[in-house]
């Protein structure tokens, strides 16, 4: 087990968890260097802006308020606006000036208004999802729609930033949630995961809208055409696994059921208990990995039962097939129990020990390269490695011979030189030309904070890093655009936010050459912005 480095002394990062005002009207940055002037689109991005409603207060960072951020670069210049997404939750807190729709982590209270016997009653209701779409922003038939994990998204104007419909996935297919990564095909249609869960067990399905058609003249959400084509069923019809991504191919969808487990008892007693949601999620390394091949085309599901040791991943990085294997590389941890340590309290710990205790309790997460040998059947020989392909350490056997088990070990994707960075998170590709396909790099953060210090450009061919870090400034999930004449993979720039608790007003968009990883630019903007999630690159024609 490698271990990154224990750190000593870290800073407070409480002011980047502090709700703040929203910039409806575009405002102007000031530029040091020079952005490219062939950029022209806006860079969008999401997370929680708003922690308090009254005197109530969020638990769990991923219950804060969703707010939407709008740099809009064009002919070397950069403008800024923000706005918090108007859903059924935000306008029902803002309305009562307390918190009256469930999150993640935070249970609304009953009305204090009403009698002690409604108010006992009101427990056993299942609370309505939340339309709080704070963790990215997601494209469905040309239209841009922010998204959590729930069945609700809203469609959005990626110009004013304003906030349109809701939408049900129910409405349209029988599932009950869908991830907030899905993934986008040549021809411009979206795949998805959701699940959904009746009598006949818990499903995980892979949905599938199809590309944008004729445009109605209507401004209106469309998901028409949308469909399952293929539904897993839960290894553990009362346990089923949580996940939050999900693995696309040229011509395969691979769905990673990891040990992280909801439990469905605890889910339908936490209303009456008063507990709230990520109580119900636990870490249970007692079951395997189990990885569910799909052929994407035809929404068949492999018969060879693809296992690995306990691990859990929350974001893919890539994954491409090569001469009879399909190679996937993702962004791993070891140990489960960190998804419901984001709470305020500890995001607000005090600096130096109180905060250095809670940053080396947390699992580091790093690459990993699983390869996935896609010809398995009866005759394949037992107990030998499959993995013939001499460039990957990773290795595949086939264990059982009636039933074809195929276990498979890892190769890390990255040297030593990575555990000084704490390891790396919210990876990013050249995704237009290259998801799906052989690449050979990827940008990330690095993560030597609770939050990102760094950002980080991994080749996998040879594993060297390229780094830009220094003291104080927090990046965001770094997003890749292609220059229009590119001939080469990492032909462009990445875009990434950087915001300090140092001081206030001093976030900047930061533009570096892909290439050479350096700085070209950067564009201040005089307001705090809290520490986001997710963001995409709205290309304008």
């Amino acid at each position: 087990m490698q271990r990154c480095p224990q750190a000593k002394g870290l800073e407070s990062i409480e002011p980047l968890v502090r709700s703040v005002e929203e910039t409806p009207d575009p405002i102007p940055t000031t530029i040091t260097g020079t952005i490219p002037s062939w950029i022209n689109g806006s860079f969008l991005r999401n997370g929680p802006g708003k922690f308090e409603f009254g005197k109530d207060r969020y638990t769990h960072w991923f219950d804060g308020m969703a707010m939407m951020h709008r740099f809009h670069i064009c002919e070397g210049n950069v403008t800024y606006s923000s706005r918090f997404l108007r859903s059924d939750s935000y306008i029902s807190n803002s309305e009562k000036n307390r918190i009256v729709v469930s999150e993640f982590g935070t249970l609304a209270m009953p009305d204090p208004c009403k009698n002690i016997f409604a108010r006992f009653f009101s427990r056993f209701q299942v609370p309505k999802a939340t339309d709080n779409a704070s963790v990215n922003f997601v494209k469905y038939k040309g239209d841009y729609y922010v998204s959590t994990e729930t069945n609700y998204m809203r469609r959005v104007d990626p110009q004013s930033l304003e906030t349109k419909e809701k939408v049900d996935w129910s409405q349209y297919i029988a599932v009950n949630s869908a991830t907030a990564h899905p993934h986008y095909d040549r021809e411009g249609a979206t795949y998805n995961m959701g699940n959904s869960y009746g009598k006949s067990g818990f499903f995980y399905n892979v949905i599938r809208v199809p590309p944008p058609g004729e445009k109605a003249t209507e401004d209106s959400a469309d998901l028409d055409g949308a469909k399952v084509i293929c539904s897993i069923r839960a290894a553990e019809p009362r346990k089923p696994s949580y996940f939050h991504s999900f693995v696309m191919s040229e011509n395969y969808i691979v769905f990673i059921e990891q040990p992280i487990k909801l439990d469905l008892l605890k889910f339908m007693l936490y209303r009456i208990q008063g507990k709230s949601f990520h109580k119900v999620m636990t870490w249970d390394p007692q079951y395997e990995t189990i990885f569910h091949l799909v052929d994407r085309h035809t929404g068949k599901q492999s018969e060879v039962k693809y296992r690995a040791a306990p691990m859990f991943t929350l974001h893919q990085i890539n994954a491409f097939e090569e001469d009879g294997f399909l190679v996937m590389d993702m962004c791993c941890g070891d140990d489960g129990e960190v998804i419901g340590d984001f709470t305020l309290e500890n995001l607000r710990r005090g600096p130096g020990e109180e905060m250095d205790k809670f940053y080396n309790s947390l699992c580091r997460n790093l690459p990993r390269r699983y390869v996935l040998p896609l010809t398995v059947d009866e005759q394949t020989p037992l107990d030998q490695n499959l993995v013939t392909l001499h460039k990957y350490t990773a290795t595949a056997k086939k264990t059982k011979p009636r039933e074809v088990g195929v276990y498979m070990t890892h190769e890390e994707l990255h040297d030593d030189e990575l555990l000084q960075y704490g390891g790396l998170e919210f990876p990013q590709i050249n995704y237009n030309q290259y998801n799906g396909r052989p690449y050979r790099y990827f940008y990330s953060c690095g993560f030597g904070h609770v939050f990102a210090d760094s950002l980080l450009k991994m080749d996998v061919h040879t594993k060297e890093l390229k780094v830009w870090r220094y003291p104080g400034l927090y990046p965001s999930e770094p997003v890749f655009v292609a220059s229009p004449k590119a001939t080469e993979e990492d032909d462009g720039v990445v875009l990434s936010v950087i915001v300090t608790p140092r001081e206030e007003k001093s976030t900047f968009l930061l533009v570096l050459d892909a290439k050479t990883f350096t700085e070209l630019g950067r564009a201040e903007v005089p307001v705090t912005i809290p520490f986001g999630t997710h963001g995409v690159f709205n290309e304008m024609g």
